[in-house]
């Protein structure tokens, strides 16, 4: 994905960051960020990335994986202020970015999200989880007829989720009859809208079919590129 943006992004300057959180929440960069660095990219890689003392409760280790991200913005703060971050997440991570919001909305001290962009986000469980894995949605609302403890706990954002943040929402359907992308079932990606549509600044989804909508392609899926590139450079949201 990096280096499709590498390749495209001829209009823009971009720089590449790595960070590394460890499992205290330690944050450490590769360098530091230049004060004039226009549109730079922070690829941030957790060592606890499977939430691994949680595996019992993934609800309660989804808020720890939003703290991991909360320090990461703080150590961002540290070295300049931002006024407004973008936020892509893949996977768990779009679970952790998605607690770190629910938890520090009403912290004005933290930069805001001006674009949320989620890969593969399961929110409404995952493929192999038998109480939602065939939970229905209302295509108009995308309410779930079945909802997992962590969606549960993320209701909250119906009234609290901030009016300034434009998400893109993007999920696949490999084509095996499954209505998944082999991990997230199509319908608990889709969930998210019943979360934050009414509050968004503007809520799109985009459906990516056949074999690269497998879950673990979708992070480098040329489609997914684009709409990503798009959707946070391109676009006036």
């Amino acid at each position: 994905m990096i280096g499709m943006f590498k390749y495209h992004l001829s209009i823009k300057q971009l720089k590449q960051f790595f960070d590394a959180v460890d499992k205290k929440g330690r944050v450490t960069f590769n360098r530091p960020i230049p004060a004039n660095a226009v549109n730079p990219i922070v690829e941030v890689n957790l060592e606890d990335n499977k939430l691994s003392a949680y595996r019992d409760n993934y609800t309660q280790g989804y808020h720890h994986g939003g703290e991991y991200v909360k320090n990461v913005v703080l150590a961002l703060e540290k070295q300049h202020h931002y006024k407004q971050i973008n936020l892509v997440g893949h996977s768990m991570g779009n679970l952790e970015i998605i607690n770190y919001i629910n938890d520090n909305v009403n912290d004005k001290s933290l930069p805001q999200v001006a674009h949320l962009v989620v890969i593969a986000g399961h929110y409404n469980g995952l493929v192999g989880q038998s109480e939602t894995q065939n939970a229905k949605i209302n295509p108009k609302t995308g309410e779930p007829e079945k909802m997992d403890s962590a969606y549960r706990e993320l209701l909250g954002l119906r009234q609290t989720f901030p009016k300034n943040t434009a998400v893109l929402n993007i999920y696949g359907d490999v084509g095996d009859g499954s209505h998944s992308d082999e991990d997230v079932p199509v319908n608990s990606a889709k969930s998210l809208k019943y979360l934050v549509s009414d509050r968004a600044k503007s809520y799109r989804e985009v459906e990516i079919h056949g074999k690269n909508a497998q879950h673990s392609k979708l992070h480098n899926n040329s489609q997914v590129n684009r709409e990503l590139i798009k959707f946070l450079w391109e676009e006036s949201n």
